[in-house]
């Protein structure tokens, strides 16, 4: 699914991934994946925006209208990547229901691959090592980014999803200008310690050039080859935190492409991030003028 005038146009901002069905109660079901919130946020703060991704024929027909202006190459697949969530005393336990198949090199149309921002965020294993060694050479200039949480997932038989241990992180990291998680996507490896999770940031970061770990209410730590800066978060009215991480992402990678100032990236993310949690789903992502309106000069 790929319309033929956008195949020759490089997008801005390029987001690699599987996009989802996350099941509602009542059997309905709302468009996920970080892939949707990173390329809709990019196309808010002016990027042209693409996504590469592999779902059912009947999503495949919606996403132009799910995802207005956002170019997409996307592969038919018997099923698309569906994830249910349950929630008991503010813990999640999270199913994989189904799963596309994983993306190949061959799926991104070539041209795309001289976008100057691309962001590799996948939610259940679908972007293989192989993918990222058959990327071209990029400019001094680019930035090749990952959100790694489908790296870190595990399911079983019954589709109950558990954390994973991330056993290409050593191949992978070299590899990337930008890693972006959640501090809190490494707790399950630390033994829910916040001192643990800090180190294996820490390590990671000495292979990689920038590294973000965003944690919520407390902000977010930049990591620039081992030395870190922390940026506090801003305050927000929360409604819906859902695709928050994933604006941030954006947000970041948006900014540092523009300003080459990755200090200045950070407190800019952070205020976008924080508006985005203030209305439900993807409609929290804010404008320009919204941003302008609250973001604060960096100290």
């Amino acid at each position: 699914m790929l319309d033929p005038m956008q195949k020759s146009t490089r997008p801005d901002f390029l987001a690699i991934g599987h996009v989802t069905r996350d099941l509602l109660p009542g059997g309905a079901f709302t468009l996920g994946g970080t892939v949707t919130f990173a390329a809709l946020t990019a196309r808010h703060l002016g990027l042209a925006s693409a996504v590469v991704t592999c779902a059912d024929e009947a999503l495949l027909n919606q996403l132009p209208t799910l995802l207005p202006e956002i170019a997409l190459a996307a592969r038919s697949a018997p099923a698309t990547t569906t994830f249910e969530n349950s929630y008991q005393a503010g813990f999640r336990t999270q199913y994989l229901r189904a799963r596309a198949p994983e993306l190949e090199i061959t799926d991104i149309p070539q041209t795309w691959l001289e976008a100057p921002v691309i962001l590799l965020a996948p939610l259940a294993q679908e972007i293989p090592l192989a993918l990222l060694q058959a990327l071209p050479a990029r400019s001094s200039s680019s930035l090749l980014a990952a959100t790694p949480q489908g790296w870190l997932r595990r399911w079983e038989e019954d589709g109950r999803v558990w954390p994973r241990a991330w056993k290409t992180a050593e191949a992978i990291l070299p590899l990337l200008d930008v890693l972006i998680l959640s501090h809190d996507d490494l707790l399950p490896f630390a033994n829910n310690q916040r001192n643990g999770a800090d180190a294996i940031l820490s390590e990671w970061s000495l292979r990689v050039p920038l590294l973000v770990a965003t944690d919520g209410r407390h902000g977010a730590t930049l990591f620039e080859r081992g030395v870190t800066t922390r940026f506090p978060a801003y305050p927000a009215n929360e409604v819906d935190p859902t695709g928050a991480g994933d604006v941030f992402a954006a947000a970041f990678l948006t900014h540092l492409h523009q300003h080459s100032d990755p200090h200045a990236a950070m407190n800019f993310a952070n205020c976008v991030a924080s508006l985005s949690v203030e209305q439900p789903g993807i409609s929290g992502i804010p404008t320009r003028a919204q941003i302008a309106q609250k973001i604060r000069p960096l100290v």
